[in-house]
């Protein structure tokens, strides 16, 4: 009882900490990519994932929910972003009994081959005009190495911890860094009530030059629950089906406060149709995805809309469970 008390202190010590935080500073953090989520269960969820996640990808959103894991667990993503940028990303976890559970995760960036160009190339070479390309061509890449570890405290609470390297080269510079997520998840014991908080990109600050940056730190509270479902519905109960709500308040270091709401109905656990939007998402705003899952395996699929100018994401992932 003590421990419980004392986590859902943590829990409340997080609220008023995303309430004092709140601010617009956009363009004031290194590392953005670390912002960028891969899982399209959760994005199709309007990001409103911290509550919900109970397999390997919470190595990327809350490490506390690896306790979910009942043996061994796998996903791979794939997220199609803007201006033909890729992201591809990895996640494991597996459950030492008592224990508790290690997660690893990976992510990479592909921003693919640039052009580089001069003022000093610029002009005619015979009769074709040179716009100052020079013929070299540079490849810059991003990437995420981690490991997890999470725990349950008691019957209703867990904790994780994770410590990850990133690194960015940017050919003229490039900077590796340490730095560590960790979180709570809380069971209610009411219904299907769950609780989640998390902090993700703690670490120090990246120096360019004579400019230092800090990293995309975020804070992240999250509360979902079944709507109807086959048992512990907040309405109704009704045989083989479920409609999940799910509602995250999240304070990123760069931004104002930002709220997502996310649906997600299943049909006997096999297929999943899901929805959700983020308030004050700058460009972000409808998100929707569908699910299908079999057996041990499944499939996920998210489309994130960014509005006219930027278009939309589209992201991808499988897992299984072993």
């Amino acid at each position: 009882m003590l421990k419980e008390k004392f986590l859902i202190a943590a829990l409340i010590i997080f609220s008023i900490n995303i309430s004092v935080l709140a601010q617009n500073k956009v363009g004031t953090t290194s590392f953005q990519f670390l912002e960028v989520m891969t899982s399209a269960r959760g994005t199709a969820l309007g990001d409103s994932y911290g509550a919900v996640v109970d397999n390997s990808e919470a190595v990327f959103w809350n490490p506390a929910a690896l306790t979910k894991v009942m043996n061994m667990d796998l996903s791979l993503g794939y997220t199609q972003w803007f201006f033909g940028i890729s992201h591809y990303s990895f996640a494991a976890a597996y459950s030492v009994g008592n224990w508790g559970t290690i997660g690893l995760q990976g992510m990479y960036t592909n921003i693919g081959d640039i052009e580089v160009t001069s003022v000093d190339a610029l002009g005619f070479v015979g009769d074709n005009y040179n716009p100052g390309l020079t013929g070299q061509v540079i490849s810059p890449y991003q990437f995420v190495a981690g490991i997890s570890y999470a725990k349950d405290l008691t019957d209703k609470f867990a904790f994780g911890l994770t410590a990850k390297y990133a690194r960015e080269d940017l050919i003229v510079m490039s900077k590796g860094i340490i730095c560590f997520d960790g979180g709570f998840t809380f069971n209610t014991g009411y219904r299907s009530i769950r609780l989640a908080a998390s902090i993700r990109n703690f670490g120090p600050q990246i120096k360019y030059v004579n400019t230092s940056y800090p990293l995309p730190q975020t804070f992240n509270i999250g509360i979902s629950g079944y709507l109807f479902s086959p048992g512990d519905a907040l309405l109704m109960n009704i045989p083989g089906q479920s409609l999940l709500f799910t509602f995250d308040l999240t304070q990123p270091r760069d931004f104002n406060q930002q709220n997502s709401i996310g649906l997600e109905y299943s049909f006997e656990d096999l297929v999943f149709l899901r929805g959700g939007y983020k308030f004050n998402g700058d460009q972000q705003g409808v998100t929707a995805g569908l699910g299908l899952k079999y057996n041990k395996y499944r499939v996920d699929y998210s489309y994130t809309n960014y509005g006219a100018y930027l278009g939309n994401i589209h992201r991808f992932t499988i897992g299984f469970d072993l």
